[in-house]
């Protein structure tokens, strides 16, 4: 019998601190799965991969230069402007033969990121001088 690359369904659990308001009769299930990508898909990923980490790092040190210059947070709208400059950069113009979708993710989920940071909801944040 060949192996198939689903696995069954199993209750996906969040830990209590995550604050979600759950419903005692809903259940949540994840489906887990595995790609086999040929060389050519393989390719596109590693090179979207790779822009996504560019475009992550190079925002990254945008914000933290705003952060320590003027001590002001960057808006998702602002790093997506920096996104645009970034791919008319000659430099950077690599930035423009990948999908913009997986690059406006990295900004959002770095925007998130920062917002839970600094609402105290992130993981990592410092409590009590530890973490």
């Amino acid at each position: 019998m060949p192996r198939i690359a689903w696995h069954s369904a199993c209750p996906a659990r969040l830990p209590p601190y995550y604050g979600y308001n759950r419903h005692p009769g809903r259940v949540r299930t994840a489906y887990r799965c595995r790609a086999y990508p040929d060389e050519a898909q393989r390719q596109v990923l590693a090179r979207t991969f790779g822009c996504v980490r560019v475009v992550w790092n190079q925002t990254l040190a945008a914000r933290q230069a705003r952060w320590h210059a003027e001590h002001r947070s960057t808006s998702y709208a602002q790093a997506d402007r920096a996104l645009t400059a970034m791919k008319r950069d000659p430099g950077l113009a690599f930035l423009t033969e990948v999908s913009s979708v997986p690059l406006q993710q990295a900004l959002r989920h770095q925007h998130a990121a920062f917002q839970a940071f600094f609402a105290k909801r992130a993981r990592g944040h410092l409590r009590c001088g530890r973490l």
